[in-house]
């Protein structure tokens, strides 16, 4: 085995994304709190306790925008799946907090006029300027946090998930609008308002650069057209795609874009799928097995056709290393990033291939081929996940050990189904593998 030294970064690069975050947020509640603070405004308890509830969701508000405005820095160190997972939370948070807002202010007020609760409502939202605004908001932001709970969020297409996460932005314009014409805090002094216009500004310039800007601006200056379309198996096809400068496109193995091939049937499908091998600098390549009538119809495009492509996205990248030799556990179609990181990695590899049948091996014969190259190691796991083994689950922690005994002193890459990722997560855990050394992508988008 040929020894390789690696020196890892004195702070992991998920480290100071993951910090940065929490620091921009505490500091903000900070000022936040201050500001409302040194507004000086008078009410009953229930109304200021409304109020400063309505600023922290306004701030959420801005925050969960920055979780998904697809910036390459956080994308790169944290992950779409792990900024997806906290854009949930936030989000869930932010339900809170608004109908708080709402609840305290409507009741305070009521308390003063002594009107009933919905009498009271019904005659804010008709005299007072952007509180009408402010229902439809809150009602909106309402409809997507109920949609983008997991058991409804499973039964959308991701295109019809996306479209309805586009009203959230109508939300956003309409809360601020409010706090704009309502919000004592906002135009309590002018460093409040200075600081407001400021958050918000920034927020959706993030958006608007990472999700608008940045992806027209690569695809014009690398117009990117399938080169060919290669069947690998009866349900698999590899698609080679070219482009100018794409050596100047900052991909790398592991990562993912999200790919719209430009045909009448298709333009309007966001299809993530992950590079299948390495970037040279002349060609990207994915691999995608025929999982729905999407995918299927891949293997009819046509050398030529343009391709529109966001991304890359993912932290699933050598980049996290921080030993030097790695285990890369993949399972069905998880192995296209892992074949790709395959021939990037330096160090000794292990790779631990599962699979239902034999036969559903995609890229086997590449894998090999590989694995022969670079002096890695290269286990096929098949078989029902229940079937007995002489060590248990065949991803278990004890068959883990068996197929690598120095497991523990080594980075693991993780990719696959849920199932399995959480398997093998649970295994690790088990065999006291540092967490510092697991790194794991989940299939999952952020809106």
């Amino acid at each position: 085995m040929t020894t390789v030294q690696l020196s890892a970064p004195a702070v992991r690069p998920k480290v100071v994304a993951r910090t940065g975050l929490h620091a921009v947020l505490a500091a903000n509640v900070v000022v936040v709190t201050a500001l409302f603070v040194q507004s000086g405004q008078s009410a009953n308890a229930l109304i200021l306790l409304g109020r400063l509830a309505g600023l922290y969701g306004a701030l959420l508000m801005a925050f969960q925008l920055l979780l998904v405005a697809r910036l390459p820095w956080l994308d790169r160190r944290l992950g779409m799946d792990r900024l997806t997972s906290w854009h949930r939370w936030v989000g869930f948070s932010l339900l809170v907090t608004l109908v708080a807002h709402a609840v305290l202010i409507v009741s305070g007020y009521a308390e003063v006029t002594s009107l009933p609760p919905v009498d009271e409502l019904v005659t804010m939202a008709t005299t007072l300027e952007g509180v009408l605004r402010a229902v439809v908001a809150l009602l909106l932001i309402l409809v997507v946090g109920g949609l983008s709970a997991r058991f409804a969020r499973r039964r959308m297409a991701y295109e019809t998930w996306h479209f309805v996460h586009l009203y959230a932005y109508i939300a956003v314009f309409l809360a601020f609008s409010h706090q704009i014409g309502l919000g004592g805090t906002f135009t309590s002094s002018p460093v409040a308002t200075a600081y407001w216009w400021g958050l918000w500004g920034f927020a959706l310039g993030a958006v608007l650069a990472g999700r608008l800007v940045l992806p027209l601006w690569r695809n014009l200056r690398h117009r990117l057209r399938i080169a060919a379309v290669v069947p690998e198996s009866d349900d698999v096809v590899s698609i080679y795609i070219t482009g100018r400068d794409l050596h100047r496109l900052p991909a790398r193995a592991g990562q993912f874009f999200l790919w719209r091939f430009l045909t009448r049937d298709r333009w309007w499908q966001a299809n993530p799928f992950s590079l299948s091998a390495a970037p040279d600098g002349r060609h990207l390549r994915l691999t995608v097995k025929a999982l729905g009538a999407g995918s299927a119809s891949l293997r009819a495009l046509k050398p030529g056709t343009r391709v529109f492509a966001e991304g890359p996205y993912g932290a699933f990248t050598a980049m996290h290393r921080t030993r030097p030799h790695t285990v890369l556990v993949a399972g069905g179609v998880g192995i296209t990033p892992v074949r790709a990181l395959l021939e990037e990695l330096r160090g000794h590899v292990v790779v631990i291939y599962r699979v239902s049948r034999p036969q559903d091996a995609v890229l086997l014969h590449e894998m090999r081929d590989l694995a022969q190259a670079r002096g890695a190691v290269l286990h096929v796991v098949s078989g029902p996940s229940n079937a007995p083994t002489p060590h248990g689950p065949p991803l278990g922690a004890r068959a883990l050990a068996a197929a690598v005994p120095d497991i523990r002193d080594r980075d693991v890459f993780v990719c696959g189904p849920p199932g399995m990722t959480g398997a093998v997560l649970q295994g690790l855990r088990e065999l006291g593998v540092p967490k510092r050394q697991v790194h794991a992508e989940r299939f999952s988008l952020a809106s």
